[in-house]
């Protein structure tokens, strides 16, 4: 299909049709970051806003997959219209997801309202693509109801889906750490919901002691959100229906309390900031490389200290 304005704006109609390969072709546009980028945002921008997303994080081997795999089972029986985002690690040779659409919930790959997507990190840290949040928002103009984008469980540098989710879930597992662990990570400091899975195993309940000690230690008000902490054996689909009842009730308080909105304005601000500075670094590169070499040659000298290096950067004096 063409990248012309007409031709976006057929793979946007498309798009909420629920046209499976338009969206599909979408999302590669976004993630090869298309030229035409700027574009397809603004044909999407006025049907987004209205999915639930989801975030599924946590170390690897807790059983993310998995647990996705039920929710999506659970959200179907309720007539949910359900997209995942899952993003892999990214192959050394092809830079492509190393885990393809195929290989995971097989279980979904022939449900119309279910549309499955792989996206590589290709070597971006923070546990999300670069391109993650603009792919978002193609599927939020795709009209699905809830949106579980599942991580890669990098541990300490996952912290990026904090900016990207409405609802945080923390997957642990017993067995895989201790909670310690957990909070020297980062995550205990995101999570909305903990998620302790394969509590079937020995050491579950002492996971679920450390992670209830440890919430209770946070600076919280009397009006916070407490995050409760949810037992789950995915495989099973044990759990599962008390962990959608967890995320029912945070996102209930969330828009009674009006901060799904401060959230989600947040998010959008991080996000202009974020394109912003890339064009501003873009356009340097373009135009101010020598300026920057010759800069460089001054601080390293003495002749110039590096605050008013970066000022004549920025004001280009």
């Amino acid at each position: 299909m063409s990248l012309d304005r007409d031709g976006i704006r057929d793979a946007v109609a498309a798009v909420r049709s629920g046209d499976p390969r338009a969206l599909g072709r979408l999302i590669s546009w976004i993630e090869n970051a298309s030229p035409a980028l700027p574009m397809i945002m603004k044909e999407l921008a006025p049907d987004t806003g209205r999915a639930h997303m989801v975030g599924l994080t946590g170390p690897p081997g807790a059983g993310k997959s998995t647990t996705a795999t039920s929710l999506v089972r659970a959200l179907r029986a309720r007539g949910q219209r359900v997209g995942i985002l899952a993003v892999d690690p990214s192959s050394p040779f092809s830079g492509g997801a190393l885990l393809g659409d195929r290989v995971r919930m097989q279980e979904h790959a022939l449900d119309q309202d279910v549309y499955i997507r792989s996206m590589a990190t290709r070597g971006h840290l923070g546990g999300l693509a670069v391109a993650t949040p603009q792919a978002l928002r193609a599927f939020d103009a795709a009209r699905f109801d809830t949106v579980i984008v599942e991580t890669v469980g990098v541990g300490q540098s996952e912290l990026e889906i904090a900016q990207t989710a409405d609802t945080i879930l923390v997957l642990l597992a017993p067995g895989m750490g201790d909670g310690i662990q957990a909070a020297k990570a980062g995550i205990l400091e995101i999570g909305d919901i903990f998620v302790v899975n394969k509590s079937d195993r020995d050491g579950a309940q002492s996971l679920v002691r450390e992670l209830r000690t440890m919430i209770s230690l946070a600076d919280r008000g009397p009006q916070d959100w407490k995050p409760p902490i949810v037992s789950t054996v995915a495989y099973e689909n044990r759990g599962i229906a008390d962990l959608l009842d967890a995320i029912d009730r945070f996102w209930a308080s969330q828009m009674e309390s009006g901060r799904a909105d401060e959230r989600r304005v947040a998010r959008a601000r991080r996000e202009v900031e974020s394109l912003a500075l890339a064009k501003v670094r873009a356009q340097f590169r373009l135009n101010g490389e020598a300026e920057l070499d010759d800069l460089a040659k001054a601080v390293s000298r003495g002749e110039l200290d590096p605050y008013a290096a970066a000022d004549r950067v920025v004001l280009h004096r």
